[in-house]
């Protein structure tokens, strides 16, 4: 398998004795998803945060599973020469972290998943993918034009907001979206799954985060998690959705930090 080279933004030189943290996005996210939570961290260690593959700054590919996307970050990491690093990964980001310390625990110090557990979700991102691909890039005005336009089949403002942090402009003004739609859509059952571990599990100190306004993590994921992170704690931030670190940024920064000086 050919990893791909991914695009990274670091923050802080960290401490020496400190282990760097790899931030690891959503679907349809990037890095700069991460700007807040990364800063907030800085001051102690190095932290990394990639933009994974067919999404952001990072090449486009046509293949869009967890083992490629682990891989990559393999890769990423042996470029940058790190042994091992805490994980911190957010939804779809979340499941790459998992399948990365299951596969390839000895790289792996520590895992945080965030609003995920390791399970085949229903999939209602159909109708979102379609509205994305139906925008006509080439009559937009402005991005106040793409939002109003989206309005119509997507209704919250604030996953407007999200979505279109990835319409972007080239250097002629042309729009265009930064992350691989076409790939994505067409890969949508397997990013909704999760591979089988095959035996595999993860011994070292993992936390599942979860929203506390949130259906993501529900009790019929607990014999799963256990199965496979035998260690696993899990906690609750209350007043939290789905994006759990942008809802409640000070109690999930908190209950990071007090779970990597555990």
């Amino acid at each position: 398998m050919q990893s791909l080279p991914l695009s990274l933004r670091t923050y802080g030189d960290g401490a020496r004795d400190q282990l760097p943290l790899l931030l690891i996005h959503g679907l349809f996210g990037a890095a700069s998803n991460w700007r807040g939570i990364a800063r907030r961290f800085a001051g102690q260690r190095r932290v990394l945060v990639p933009d994974l593959r067919n999404h952001g700054e990072s090449p486009w590919d046509g293949r869009m599973d967890y083992p490629a996307m682990a891989g990559d970050l393999v890769a990423l990491l042996d470029a940058q020469g790190i042994e091992r690093a805490h994980l911190v990964g957010h939804s779809m980001g979340g499941k790459v972290a998992m399948w990365l310390a299951l596969t390839e625990p000895q790289r792996v110090a520590s895992l945080v998943v965030a609003d995920m557990a390791p399970l085949t979700y229903e999939g209602h991102f159909g109708g979102l993918i379609a509205a994305l691909l139906a925008l006509p890039l080439a009559q937009l005005r402005d991005r106040q034009d793409a939002d109003a336009r989206l309005g119509q089949a997507i209704g919250s403002s604030a996953v407007r907001g999200y979505l279109l942090q990835n319409l972007v402009q080239d250097a002629q003004g042309h729009w265009r979206w930064r992350m691989n739609l076409p790939v994505i859509a067409g890969s949508m059952d397997v990013i909704l799954g999760f591979p089988d571990a095959g035996g595999h599990q993860f011994p070292g100190p993992t936390l599942f985060l979860y929203g506390g306004r949130s259906n993501y993590l529900t009790s019929e994921a607990l014999p799963r998690i256990r199965a496979l992170f035998p260690l696993a704690r899990l906690r609750s931030i209350p007043e939290a959705g789905h994006w759990v670190y942008t809802d409640q940024p000070e109690p999930f920064s908190a209950a990071v930090a007090g779970f990597l000086k555990d």
